[in-house]
């Protein structure tokens, strides 16, 4: 039932008010007190009703926070002494999809046993439900300023900026306002909530982020930078109007975060360039399965000091175990008020990376059957997946955790071995 994102896909099929009610029912057994939230999109309130209703009518209070960004939210689960924290969203998919994930006090997602133990319990049926005169209360709440109160007093700034935030039809103009209180000249792009995404597509990709790069390139803007539908995510541009590659962003935010000795968590199918760029300065690489979930449990450990995905996700656990895209925006303005972020991304070493992905029938014995092939090498790993290094280059072939599809990575320091390593991750997966 649940993912590493949590429940997550077409409402109305994966996704039900039935199915929300059912988790609230399986959470409220041994909650007291929830917070909730949602994203933008329209199907949400349907869902946060039968979310709620499952808390209340199990005995637990529901403290309602509206539209929210997720990580907004995940903080809110401490700040308000809840048991639990609930996020109806579907993060950056499509306007027809949505989801249900939850989230620790600790600001960190639930993990693998808090996930099967609420999954089983809605497979069980079981429930906890209170007498008429035991129900739970909601309450409405709000976090947002809070979350731009620690997002201020997080980060300092040089000197002015110019930012441009794209927001993307989300729930993550915090961002915005939290820039402008630390002094930044802010102009948004698709600043309006509106779940069905209108002017860009929810994933804040290179392609989806064109008009955001213009902008920055034509106004001379210090930055531009772009959220997800809920606001967990952060890409970038720098005041060139170059897209930011998220290895790019997580070598400078981890080289920034750790110093000497220290480590920064990352997943498997990151760039060796990140692995690289952090070992010139002494700070070693953690390897985690993909999912900001895992991430977040590697740099909860001591000694890490930052963690992230390329996919956009960052986290820093002196604040927050959650990835928090507004804190992200915030610290990656402090950087490029110290230095332009072109002469930045410029020192990070790059090397040609390859991504594709295959349709298949049955993931789970696709895999296994490439685990078997690829014993005749000598280094492979299989946190996730199976990761092959091959000398100056590696692939990875691995299972998508929420699409029938099996994704191949490769790369190699070598531009002219990567049409061979990436051949050869085909030829394993067929």
């Amino acid at each position: 039932m649940f993912g590493t994102s949590g429940v997550r896909g077409p409402v109305g099929e994966t996704v039900t008010a039935e199915l929300a009610l059912e988790i609230g029912r399986a959470l409220g057994i041994d909650t007291e007190r929830v917070v909730v939230g949602r994203d933008a999109r329209e199907s949400g309130r349907a869902m946060v009703d039968a979310l709620a209703a499952g808390l209340c009518e199990s005995g637990t209070d529901v403290v309602d926070i509206g539209l929210a960004a997720t990580p907004t939210l995940a903080r809110a689960v401490g700040w308000m002494d809840a048991d639990a924290g609930v996020a109806v969203t579907a993060s950056h998919n499509p306007p027809a999809d949505n989801g249900i994930k939850l989230w620790q006090p600790s600001g960190q997602a639930f993990d693998a046993a808090g996930r099967e133990r609420i999954a089983g319990r809605v497979e069980a049926g079981e429930t906890a439900l209170a007498a008429w005169d035991g129900f739970g209360k909601r309450t409405a709440g709000e976090a947002g300023n809070r979350h731009r109160e620690a997002l201020v007093g997080a980060v300092t700034l040089d000197r002015e900026l110019s930012v441009v935030v794209d927001i993307g039809n989300g729930v993550g103009g915090v961002t915005a306002d939290a820039l402008g209180d630390l002094g930044c000249a802010v102009e948004t792009l698709n600043a309006q909530p509106d779940g069905a995404f209108p002017g860009r597509p929810s994933e804040p990709t290179a392609t989806h982020c064109e008009s955001l790069a213009t902008l920055v390139a034509e106004t001379d803007a210090d930055l531009g930078v772009a959220h997800d539908g809920d606001g967990d995510r952060m890409r970038a541009v720098d005041e060139t109007g170059q897209f930011l590659s998220g290895d790019v962003l997580l070598a400078v935010f981890g080289r920034e975060a750790a110093r000497a000795g220290g480590r920064v968590a990352v997943p498997v199918d990151t760039s060796l360039a990140v692995e690289d760029h952090l070992a010139a300065a002494g700070i070693d690489t953690v390897r985690t399965p993909v999912g900001d979930v895992y991430v977040a449990a590697a740099a909860s450990e001591s000694g890490v000091a930052f963690g992230g995905e390329p996919s956009g996700a960052w986290i820093w656990p002196d604040e927050s175990l959650c990835p928090d895209g507004p804190l992200a925006a915030c610290r990656l303005a402090a950087l490029a008020a110290e230095r332009p972020l072109s002469e930045r991304a410029g020192a990070v070493e790059t090397y040609p990376l390859r991504r594709t992905s295959v349709e298949v029938e049955q993931r789970e014995a696709t895999m296994a059957t490439v685990r078997e092939r690829a014993d005749r090498y000598d280094a492979v790993t299989t946190l996730d997946g199976v990761r092959v290094e091959r000398g100056d280059a590696w692939f990875l072939v691995r299972a998508s955790g929420t699409e029938p599809v099996v994704r191949i990575t490769a790369e190699a320091r070598d531009p002219d071995r990567l049409d061979d390593v990436f051949t050869e991750a085909r030829r394993l997966l067929r």
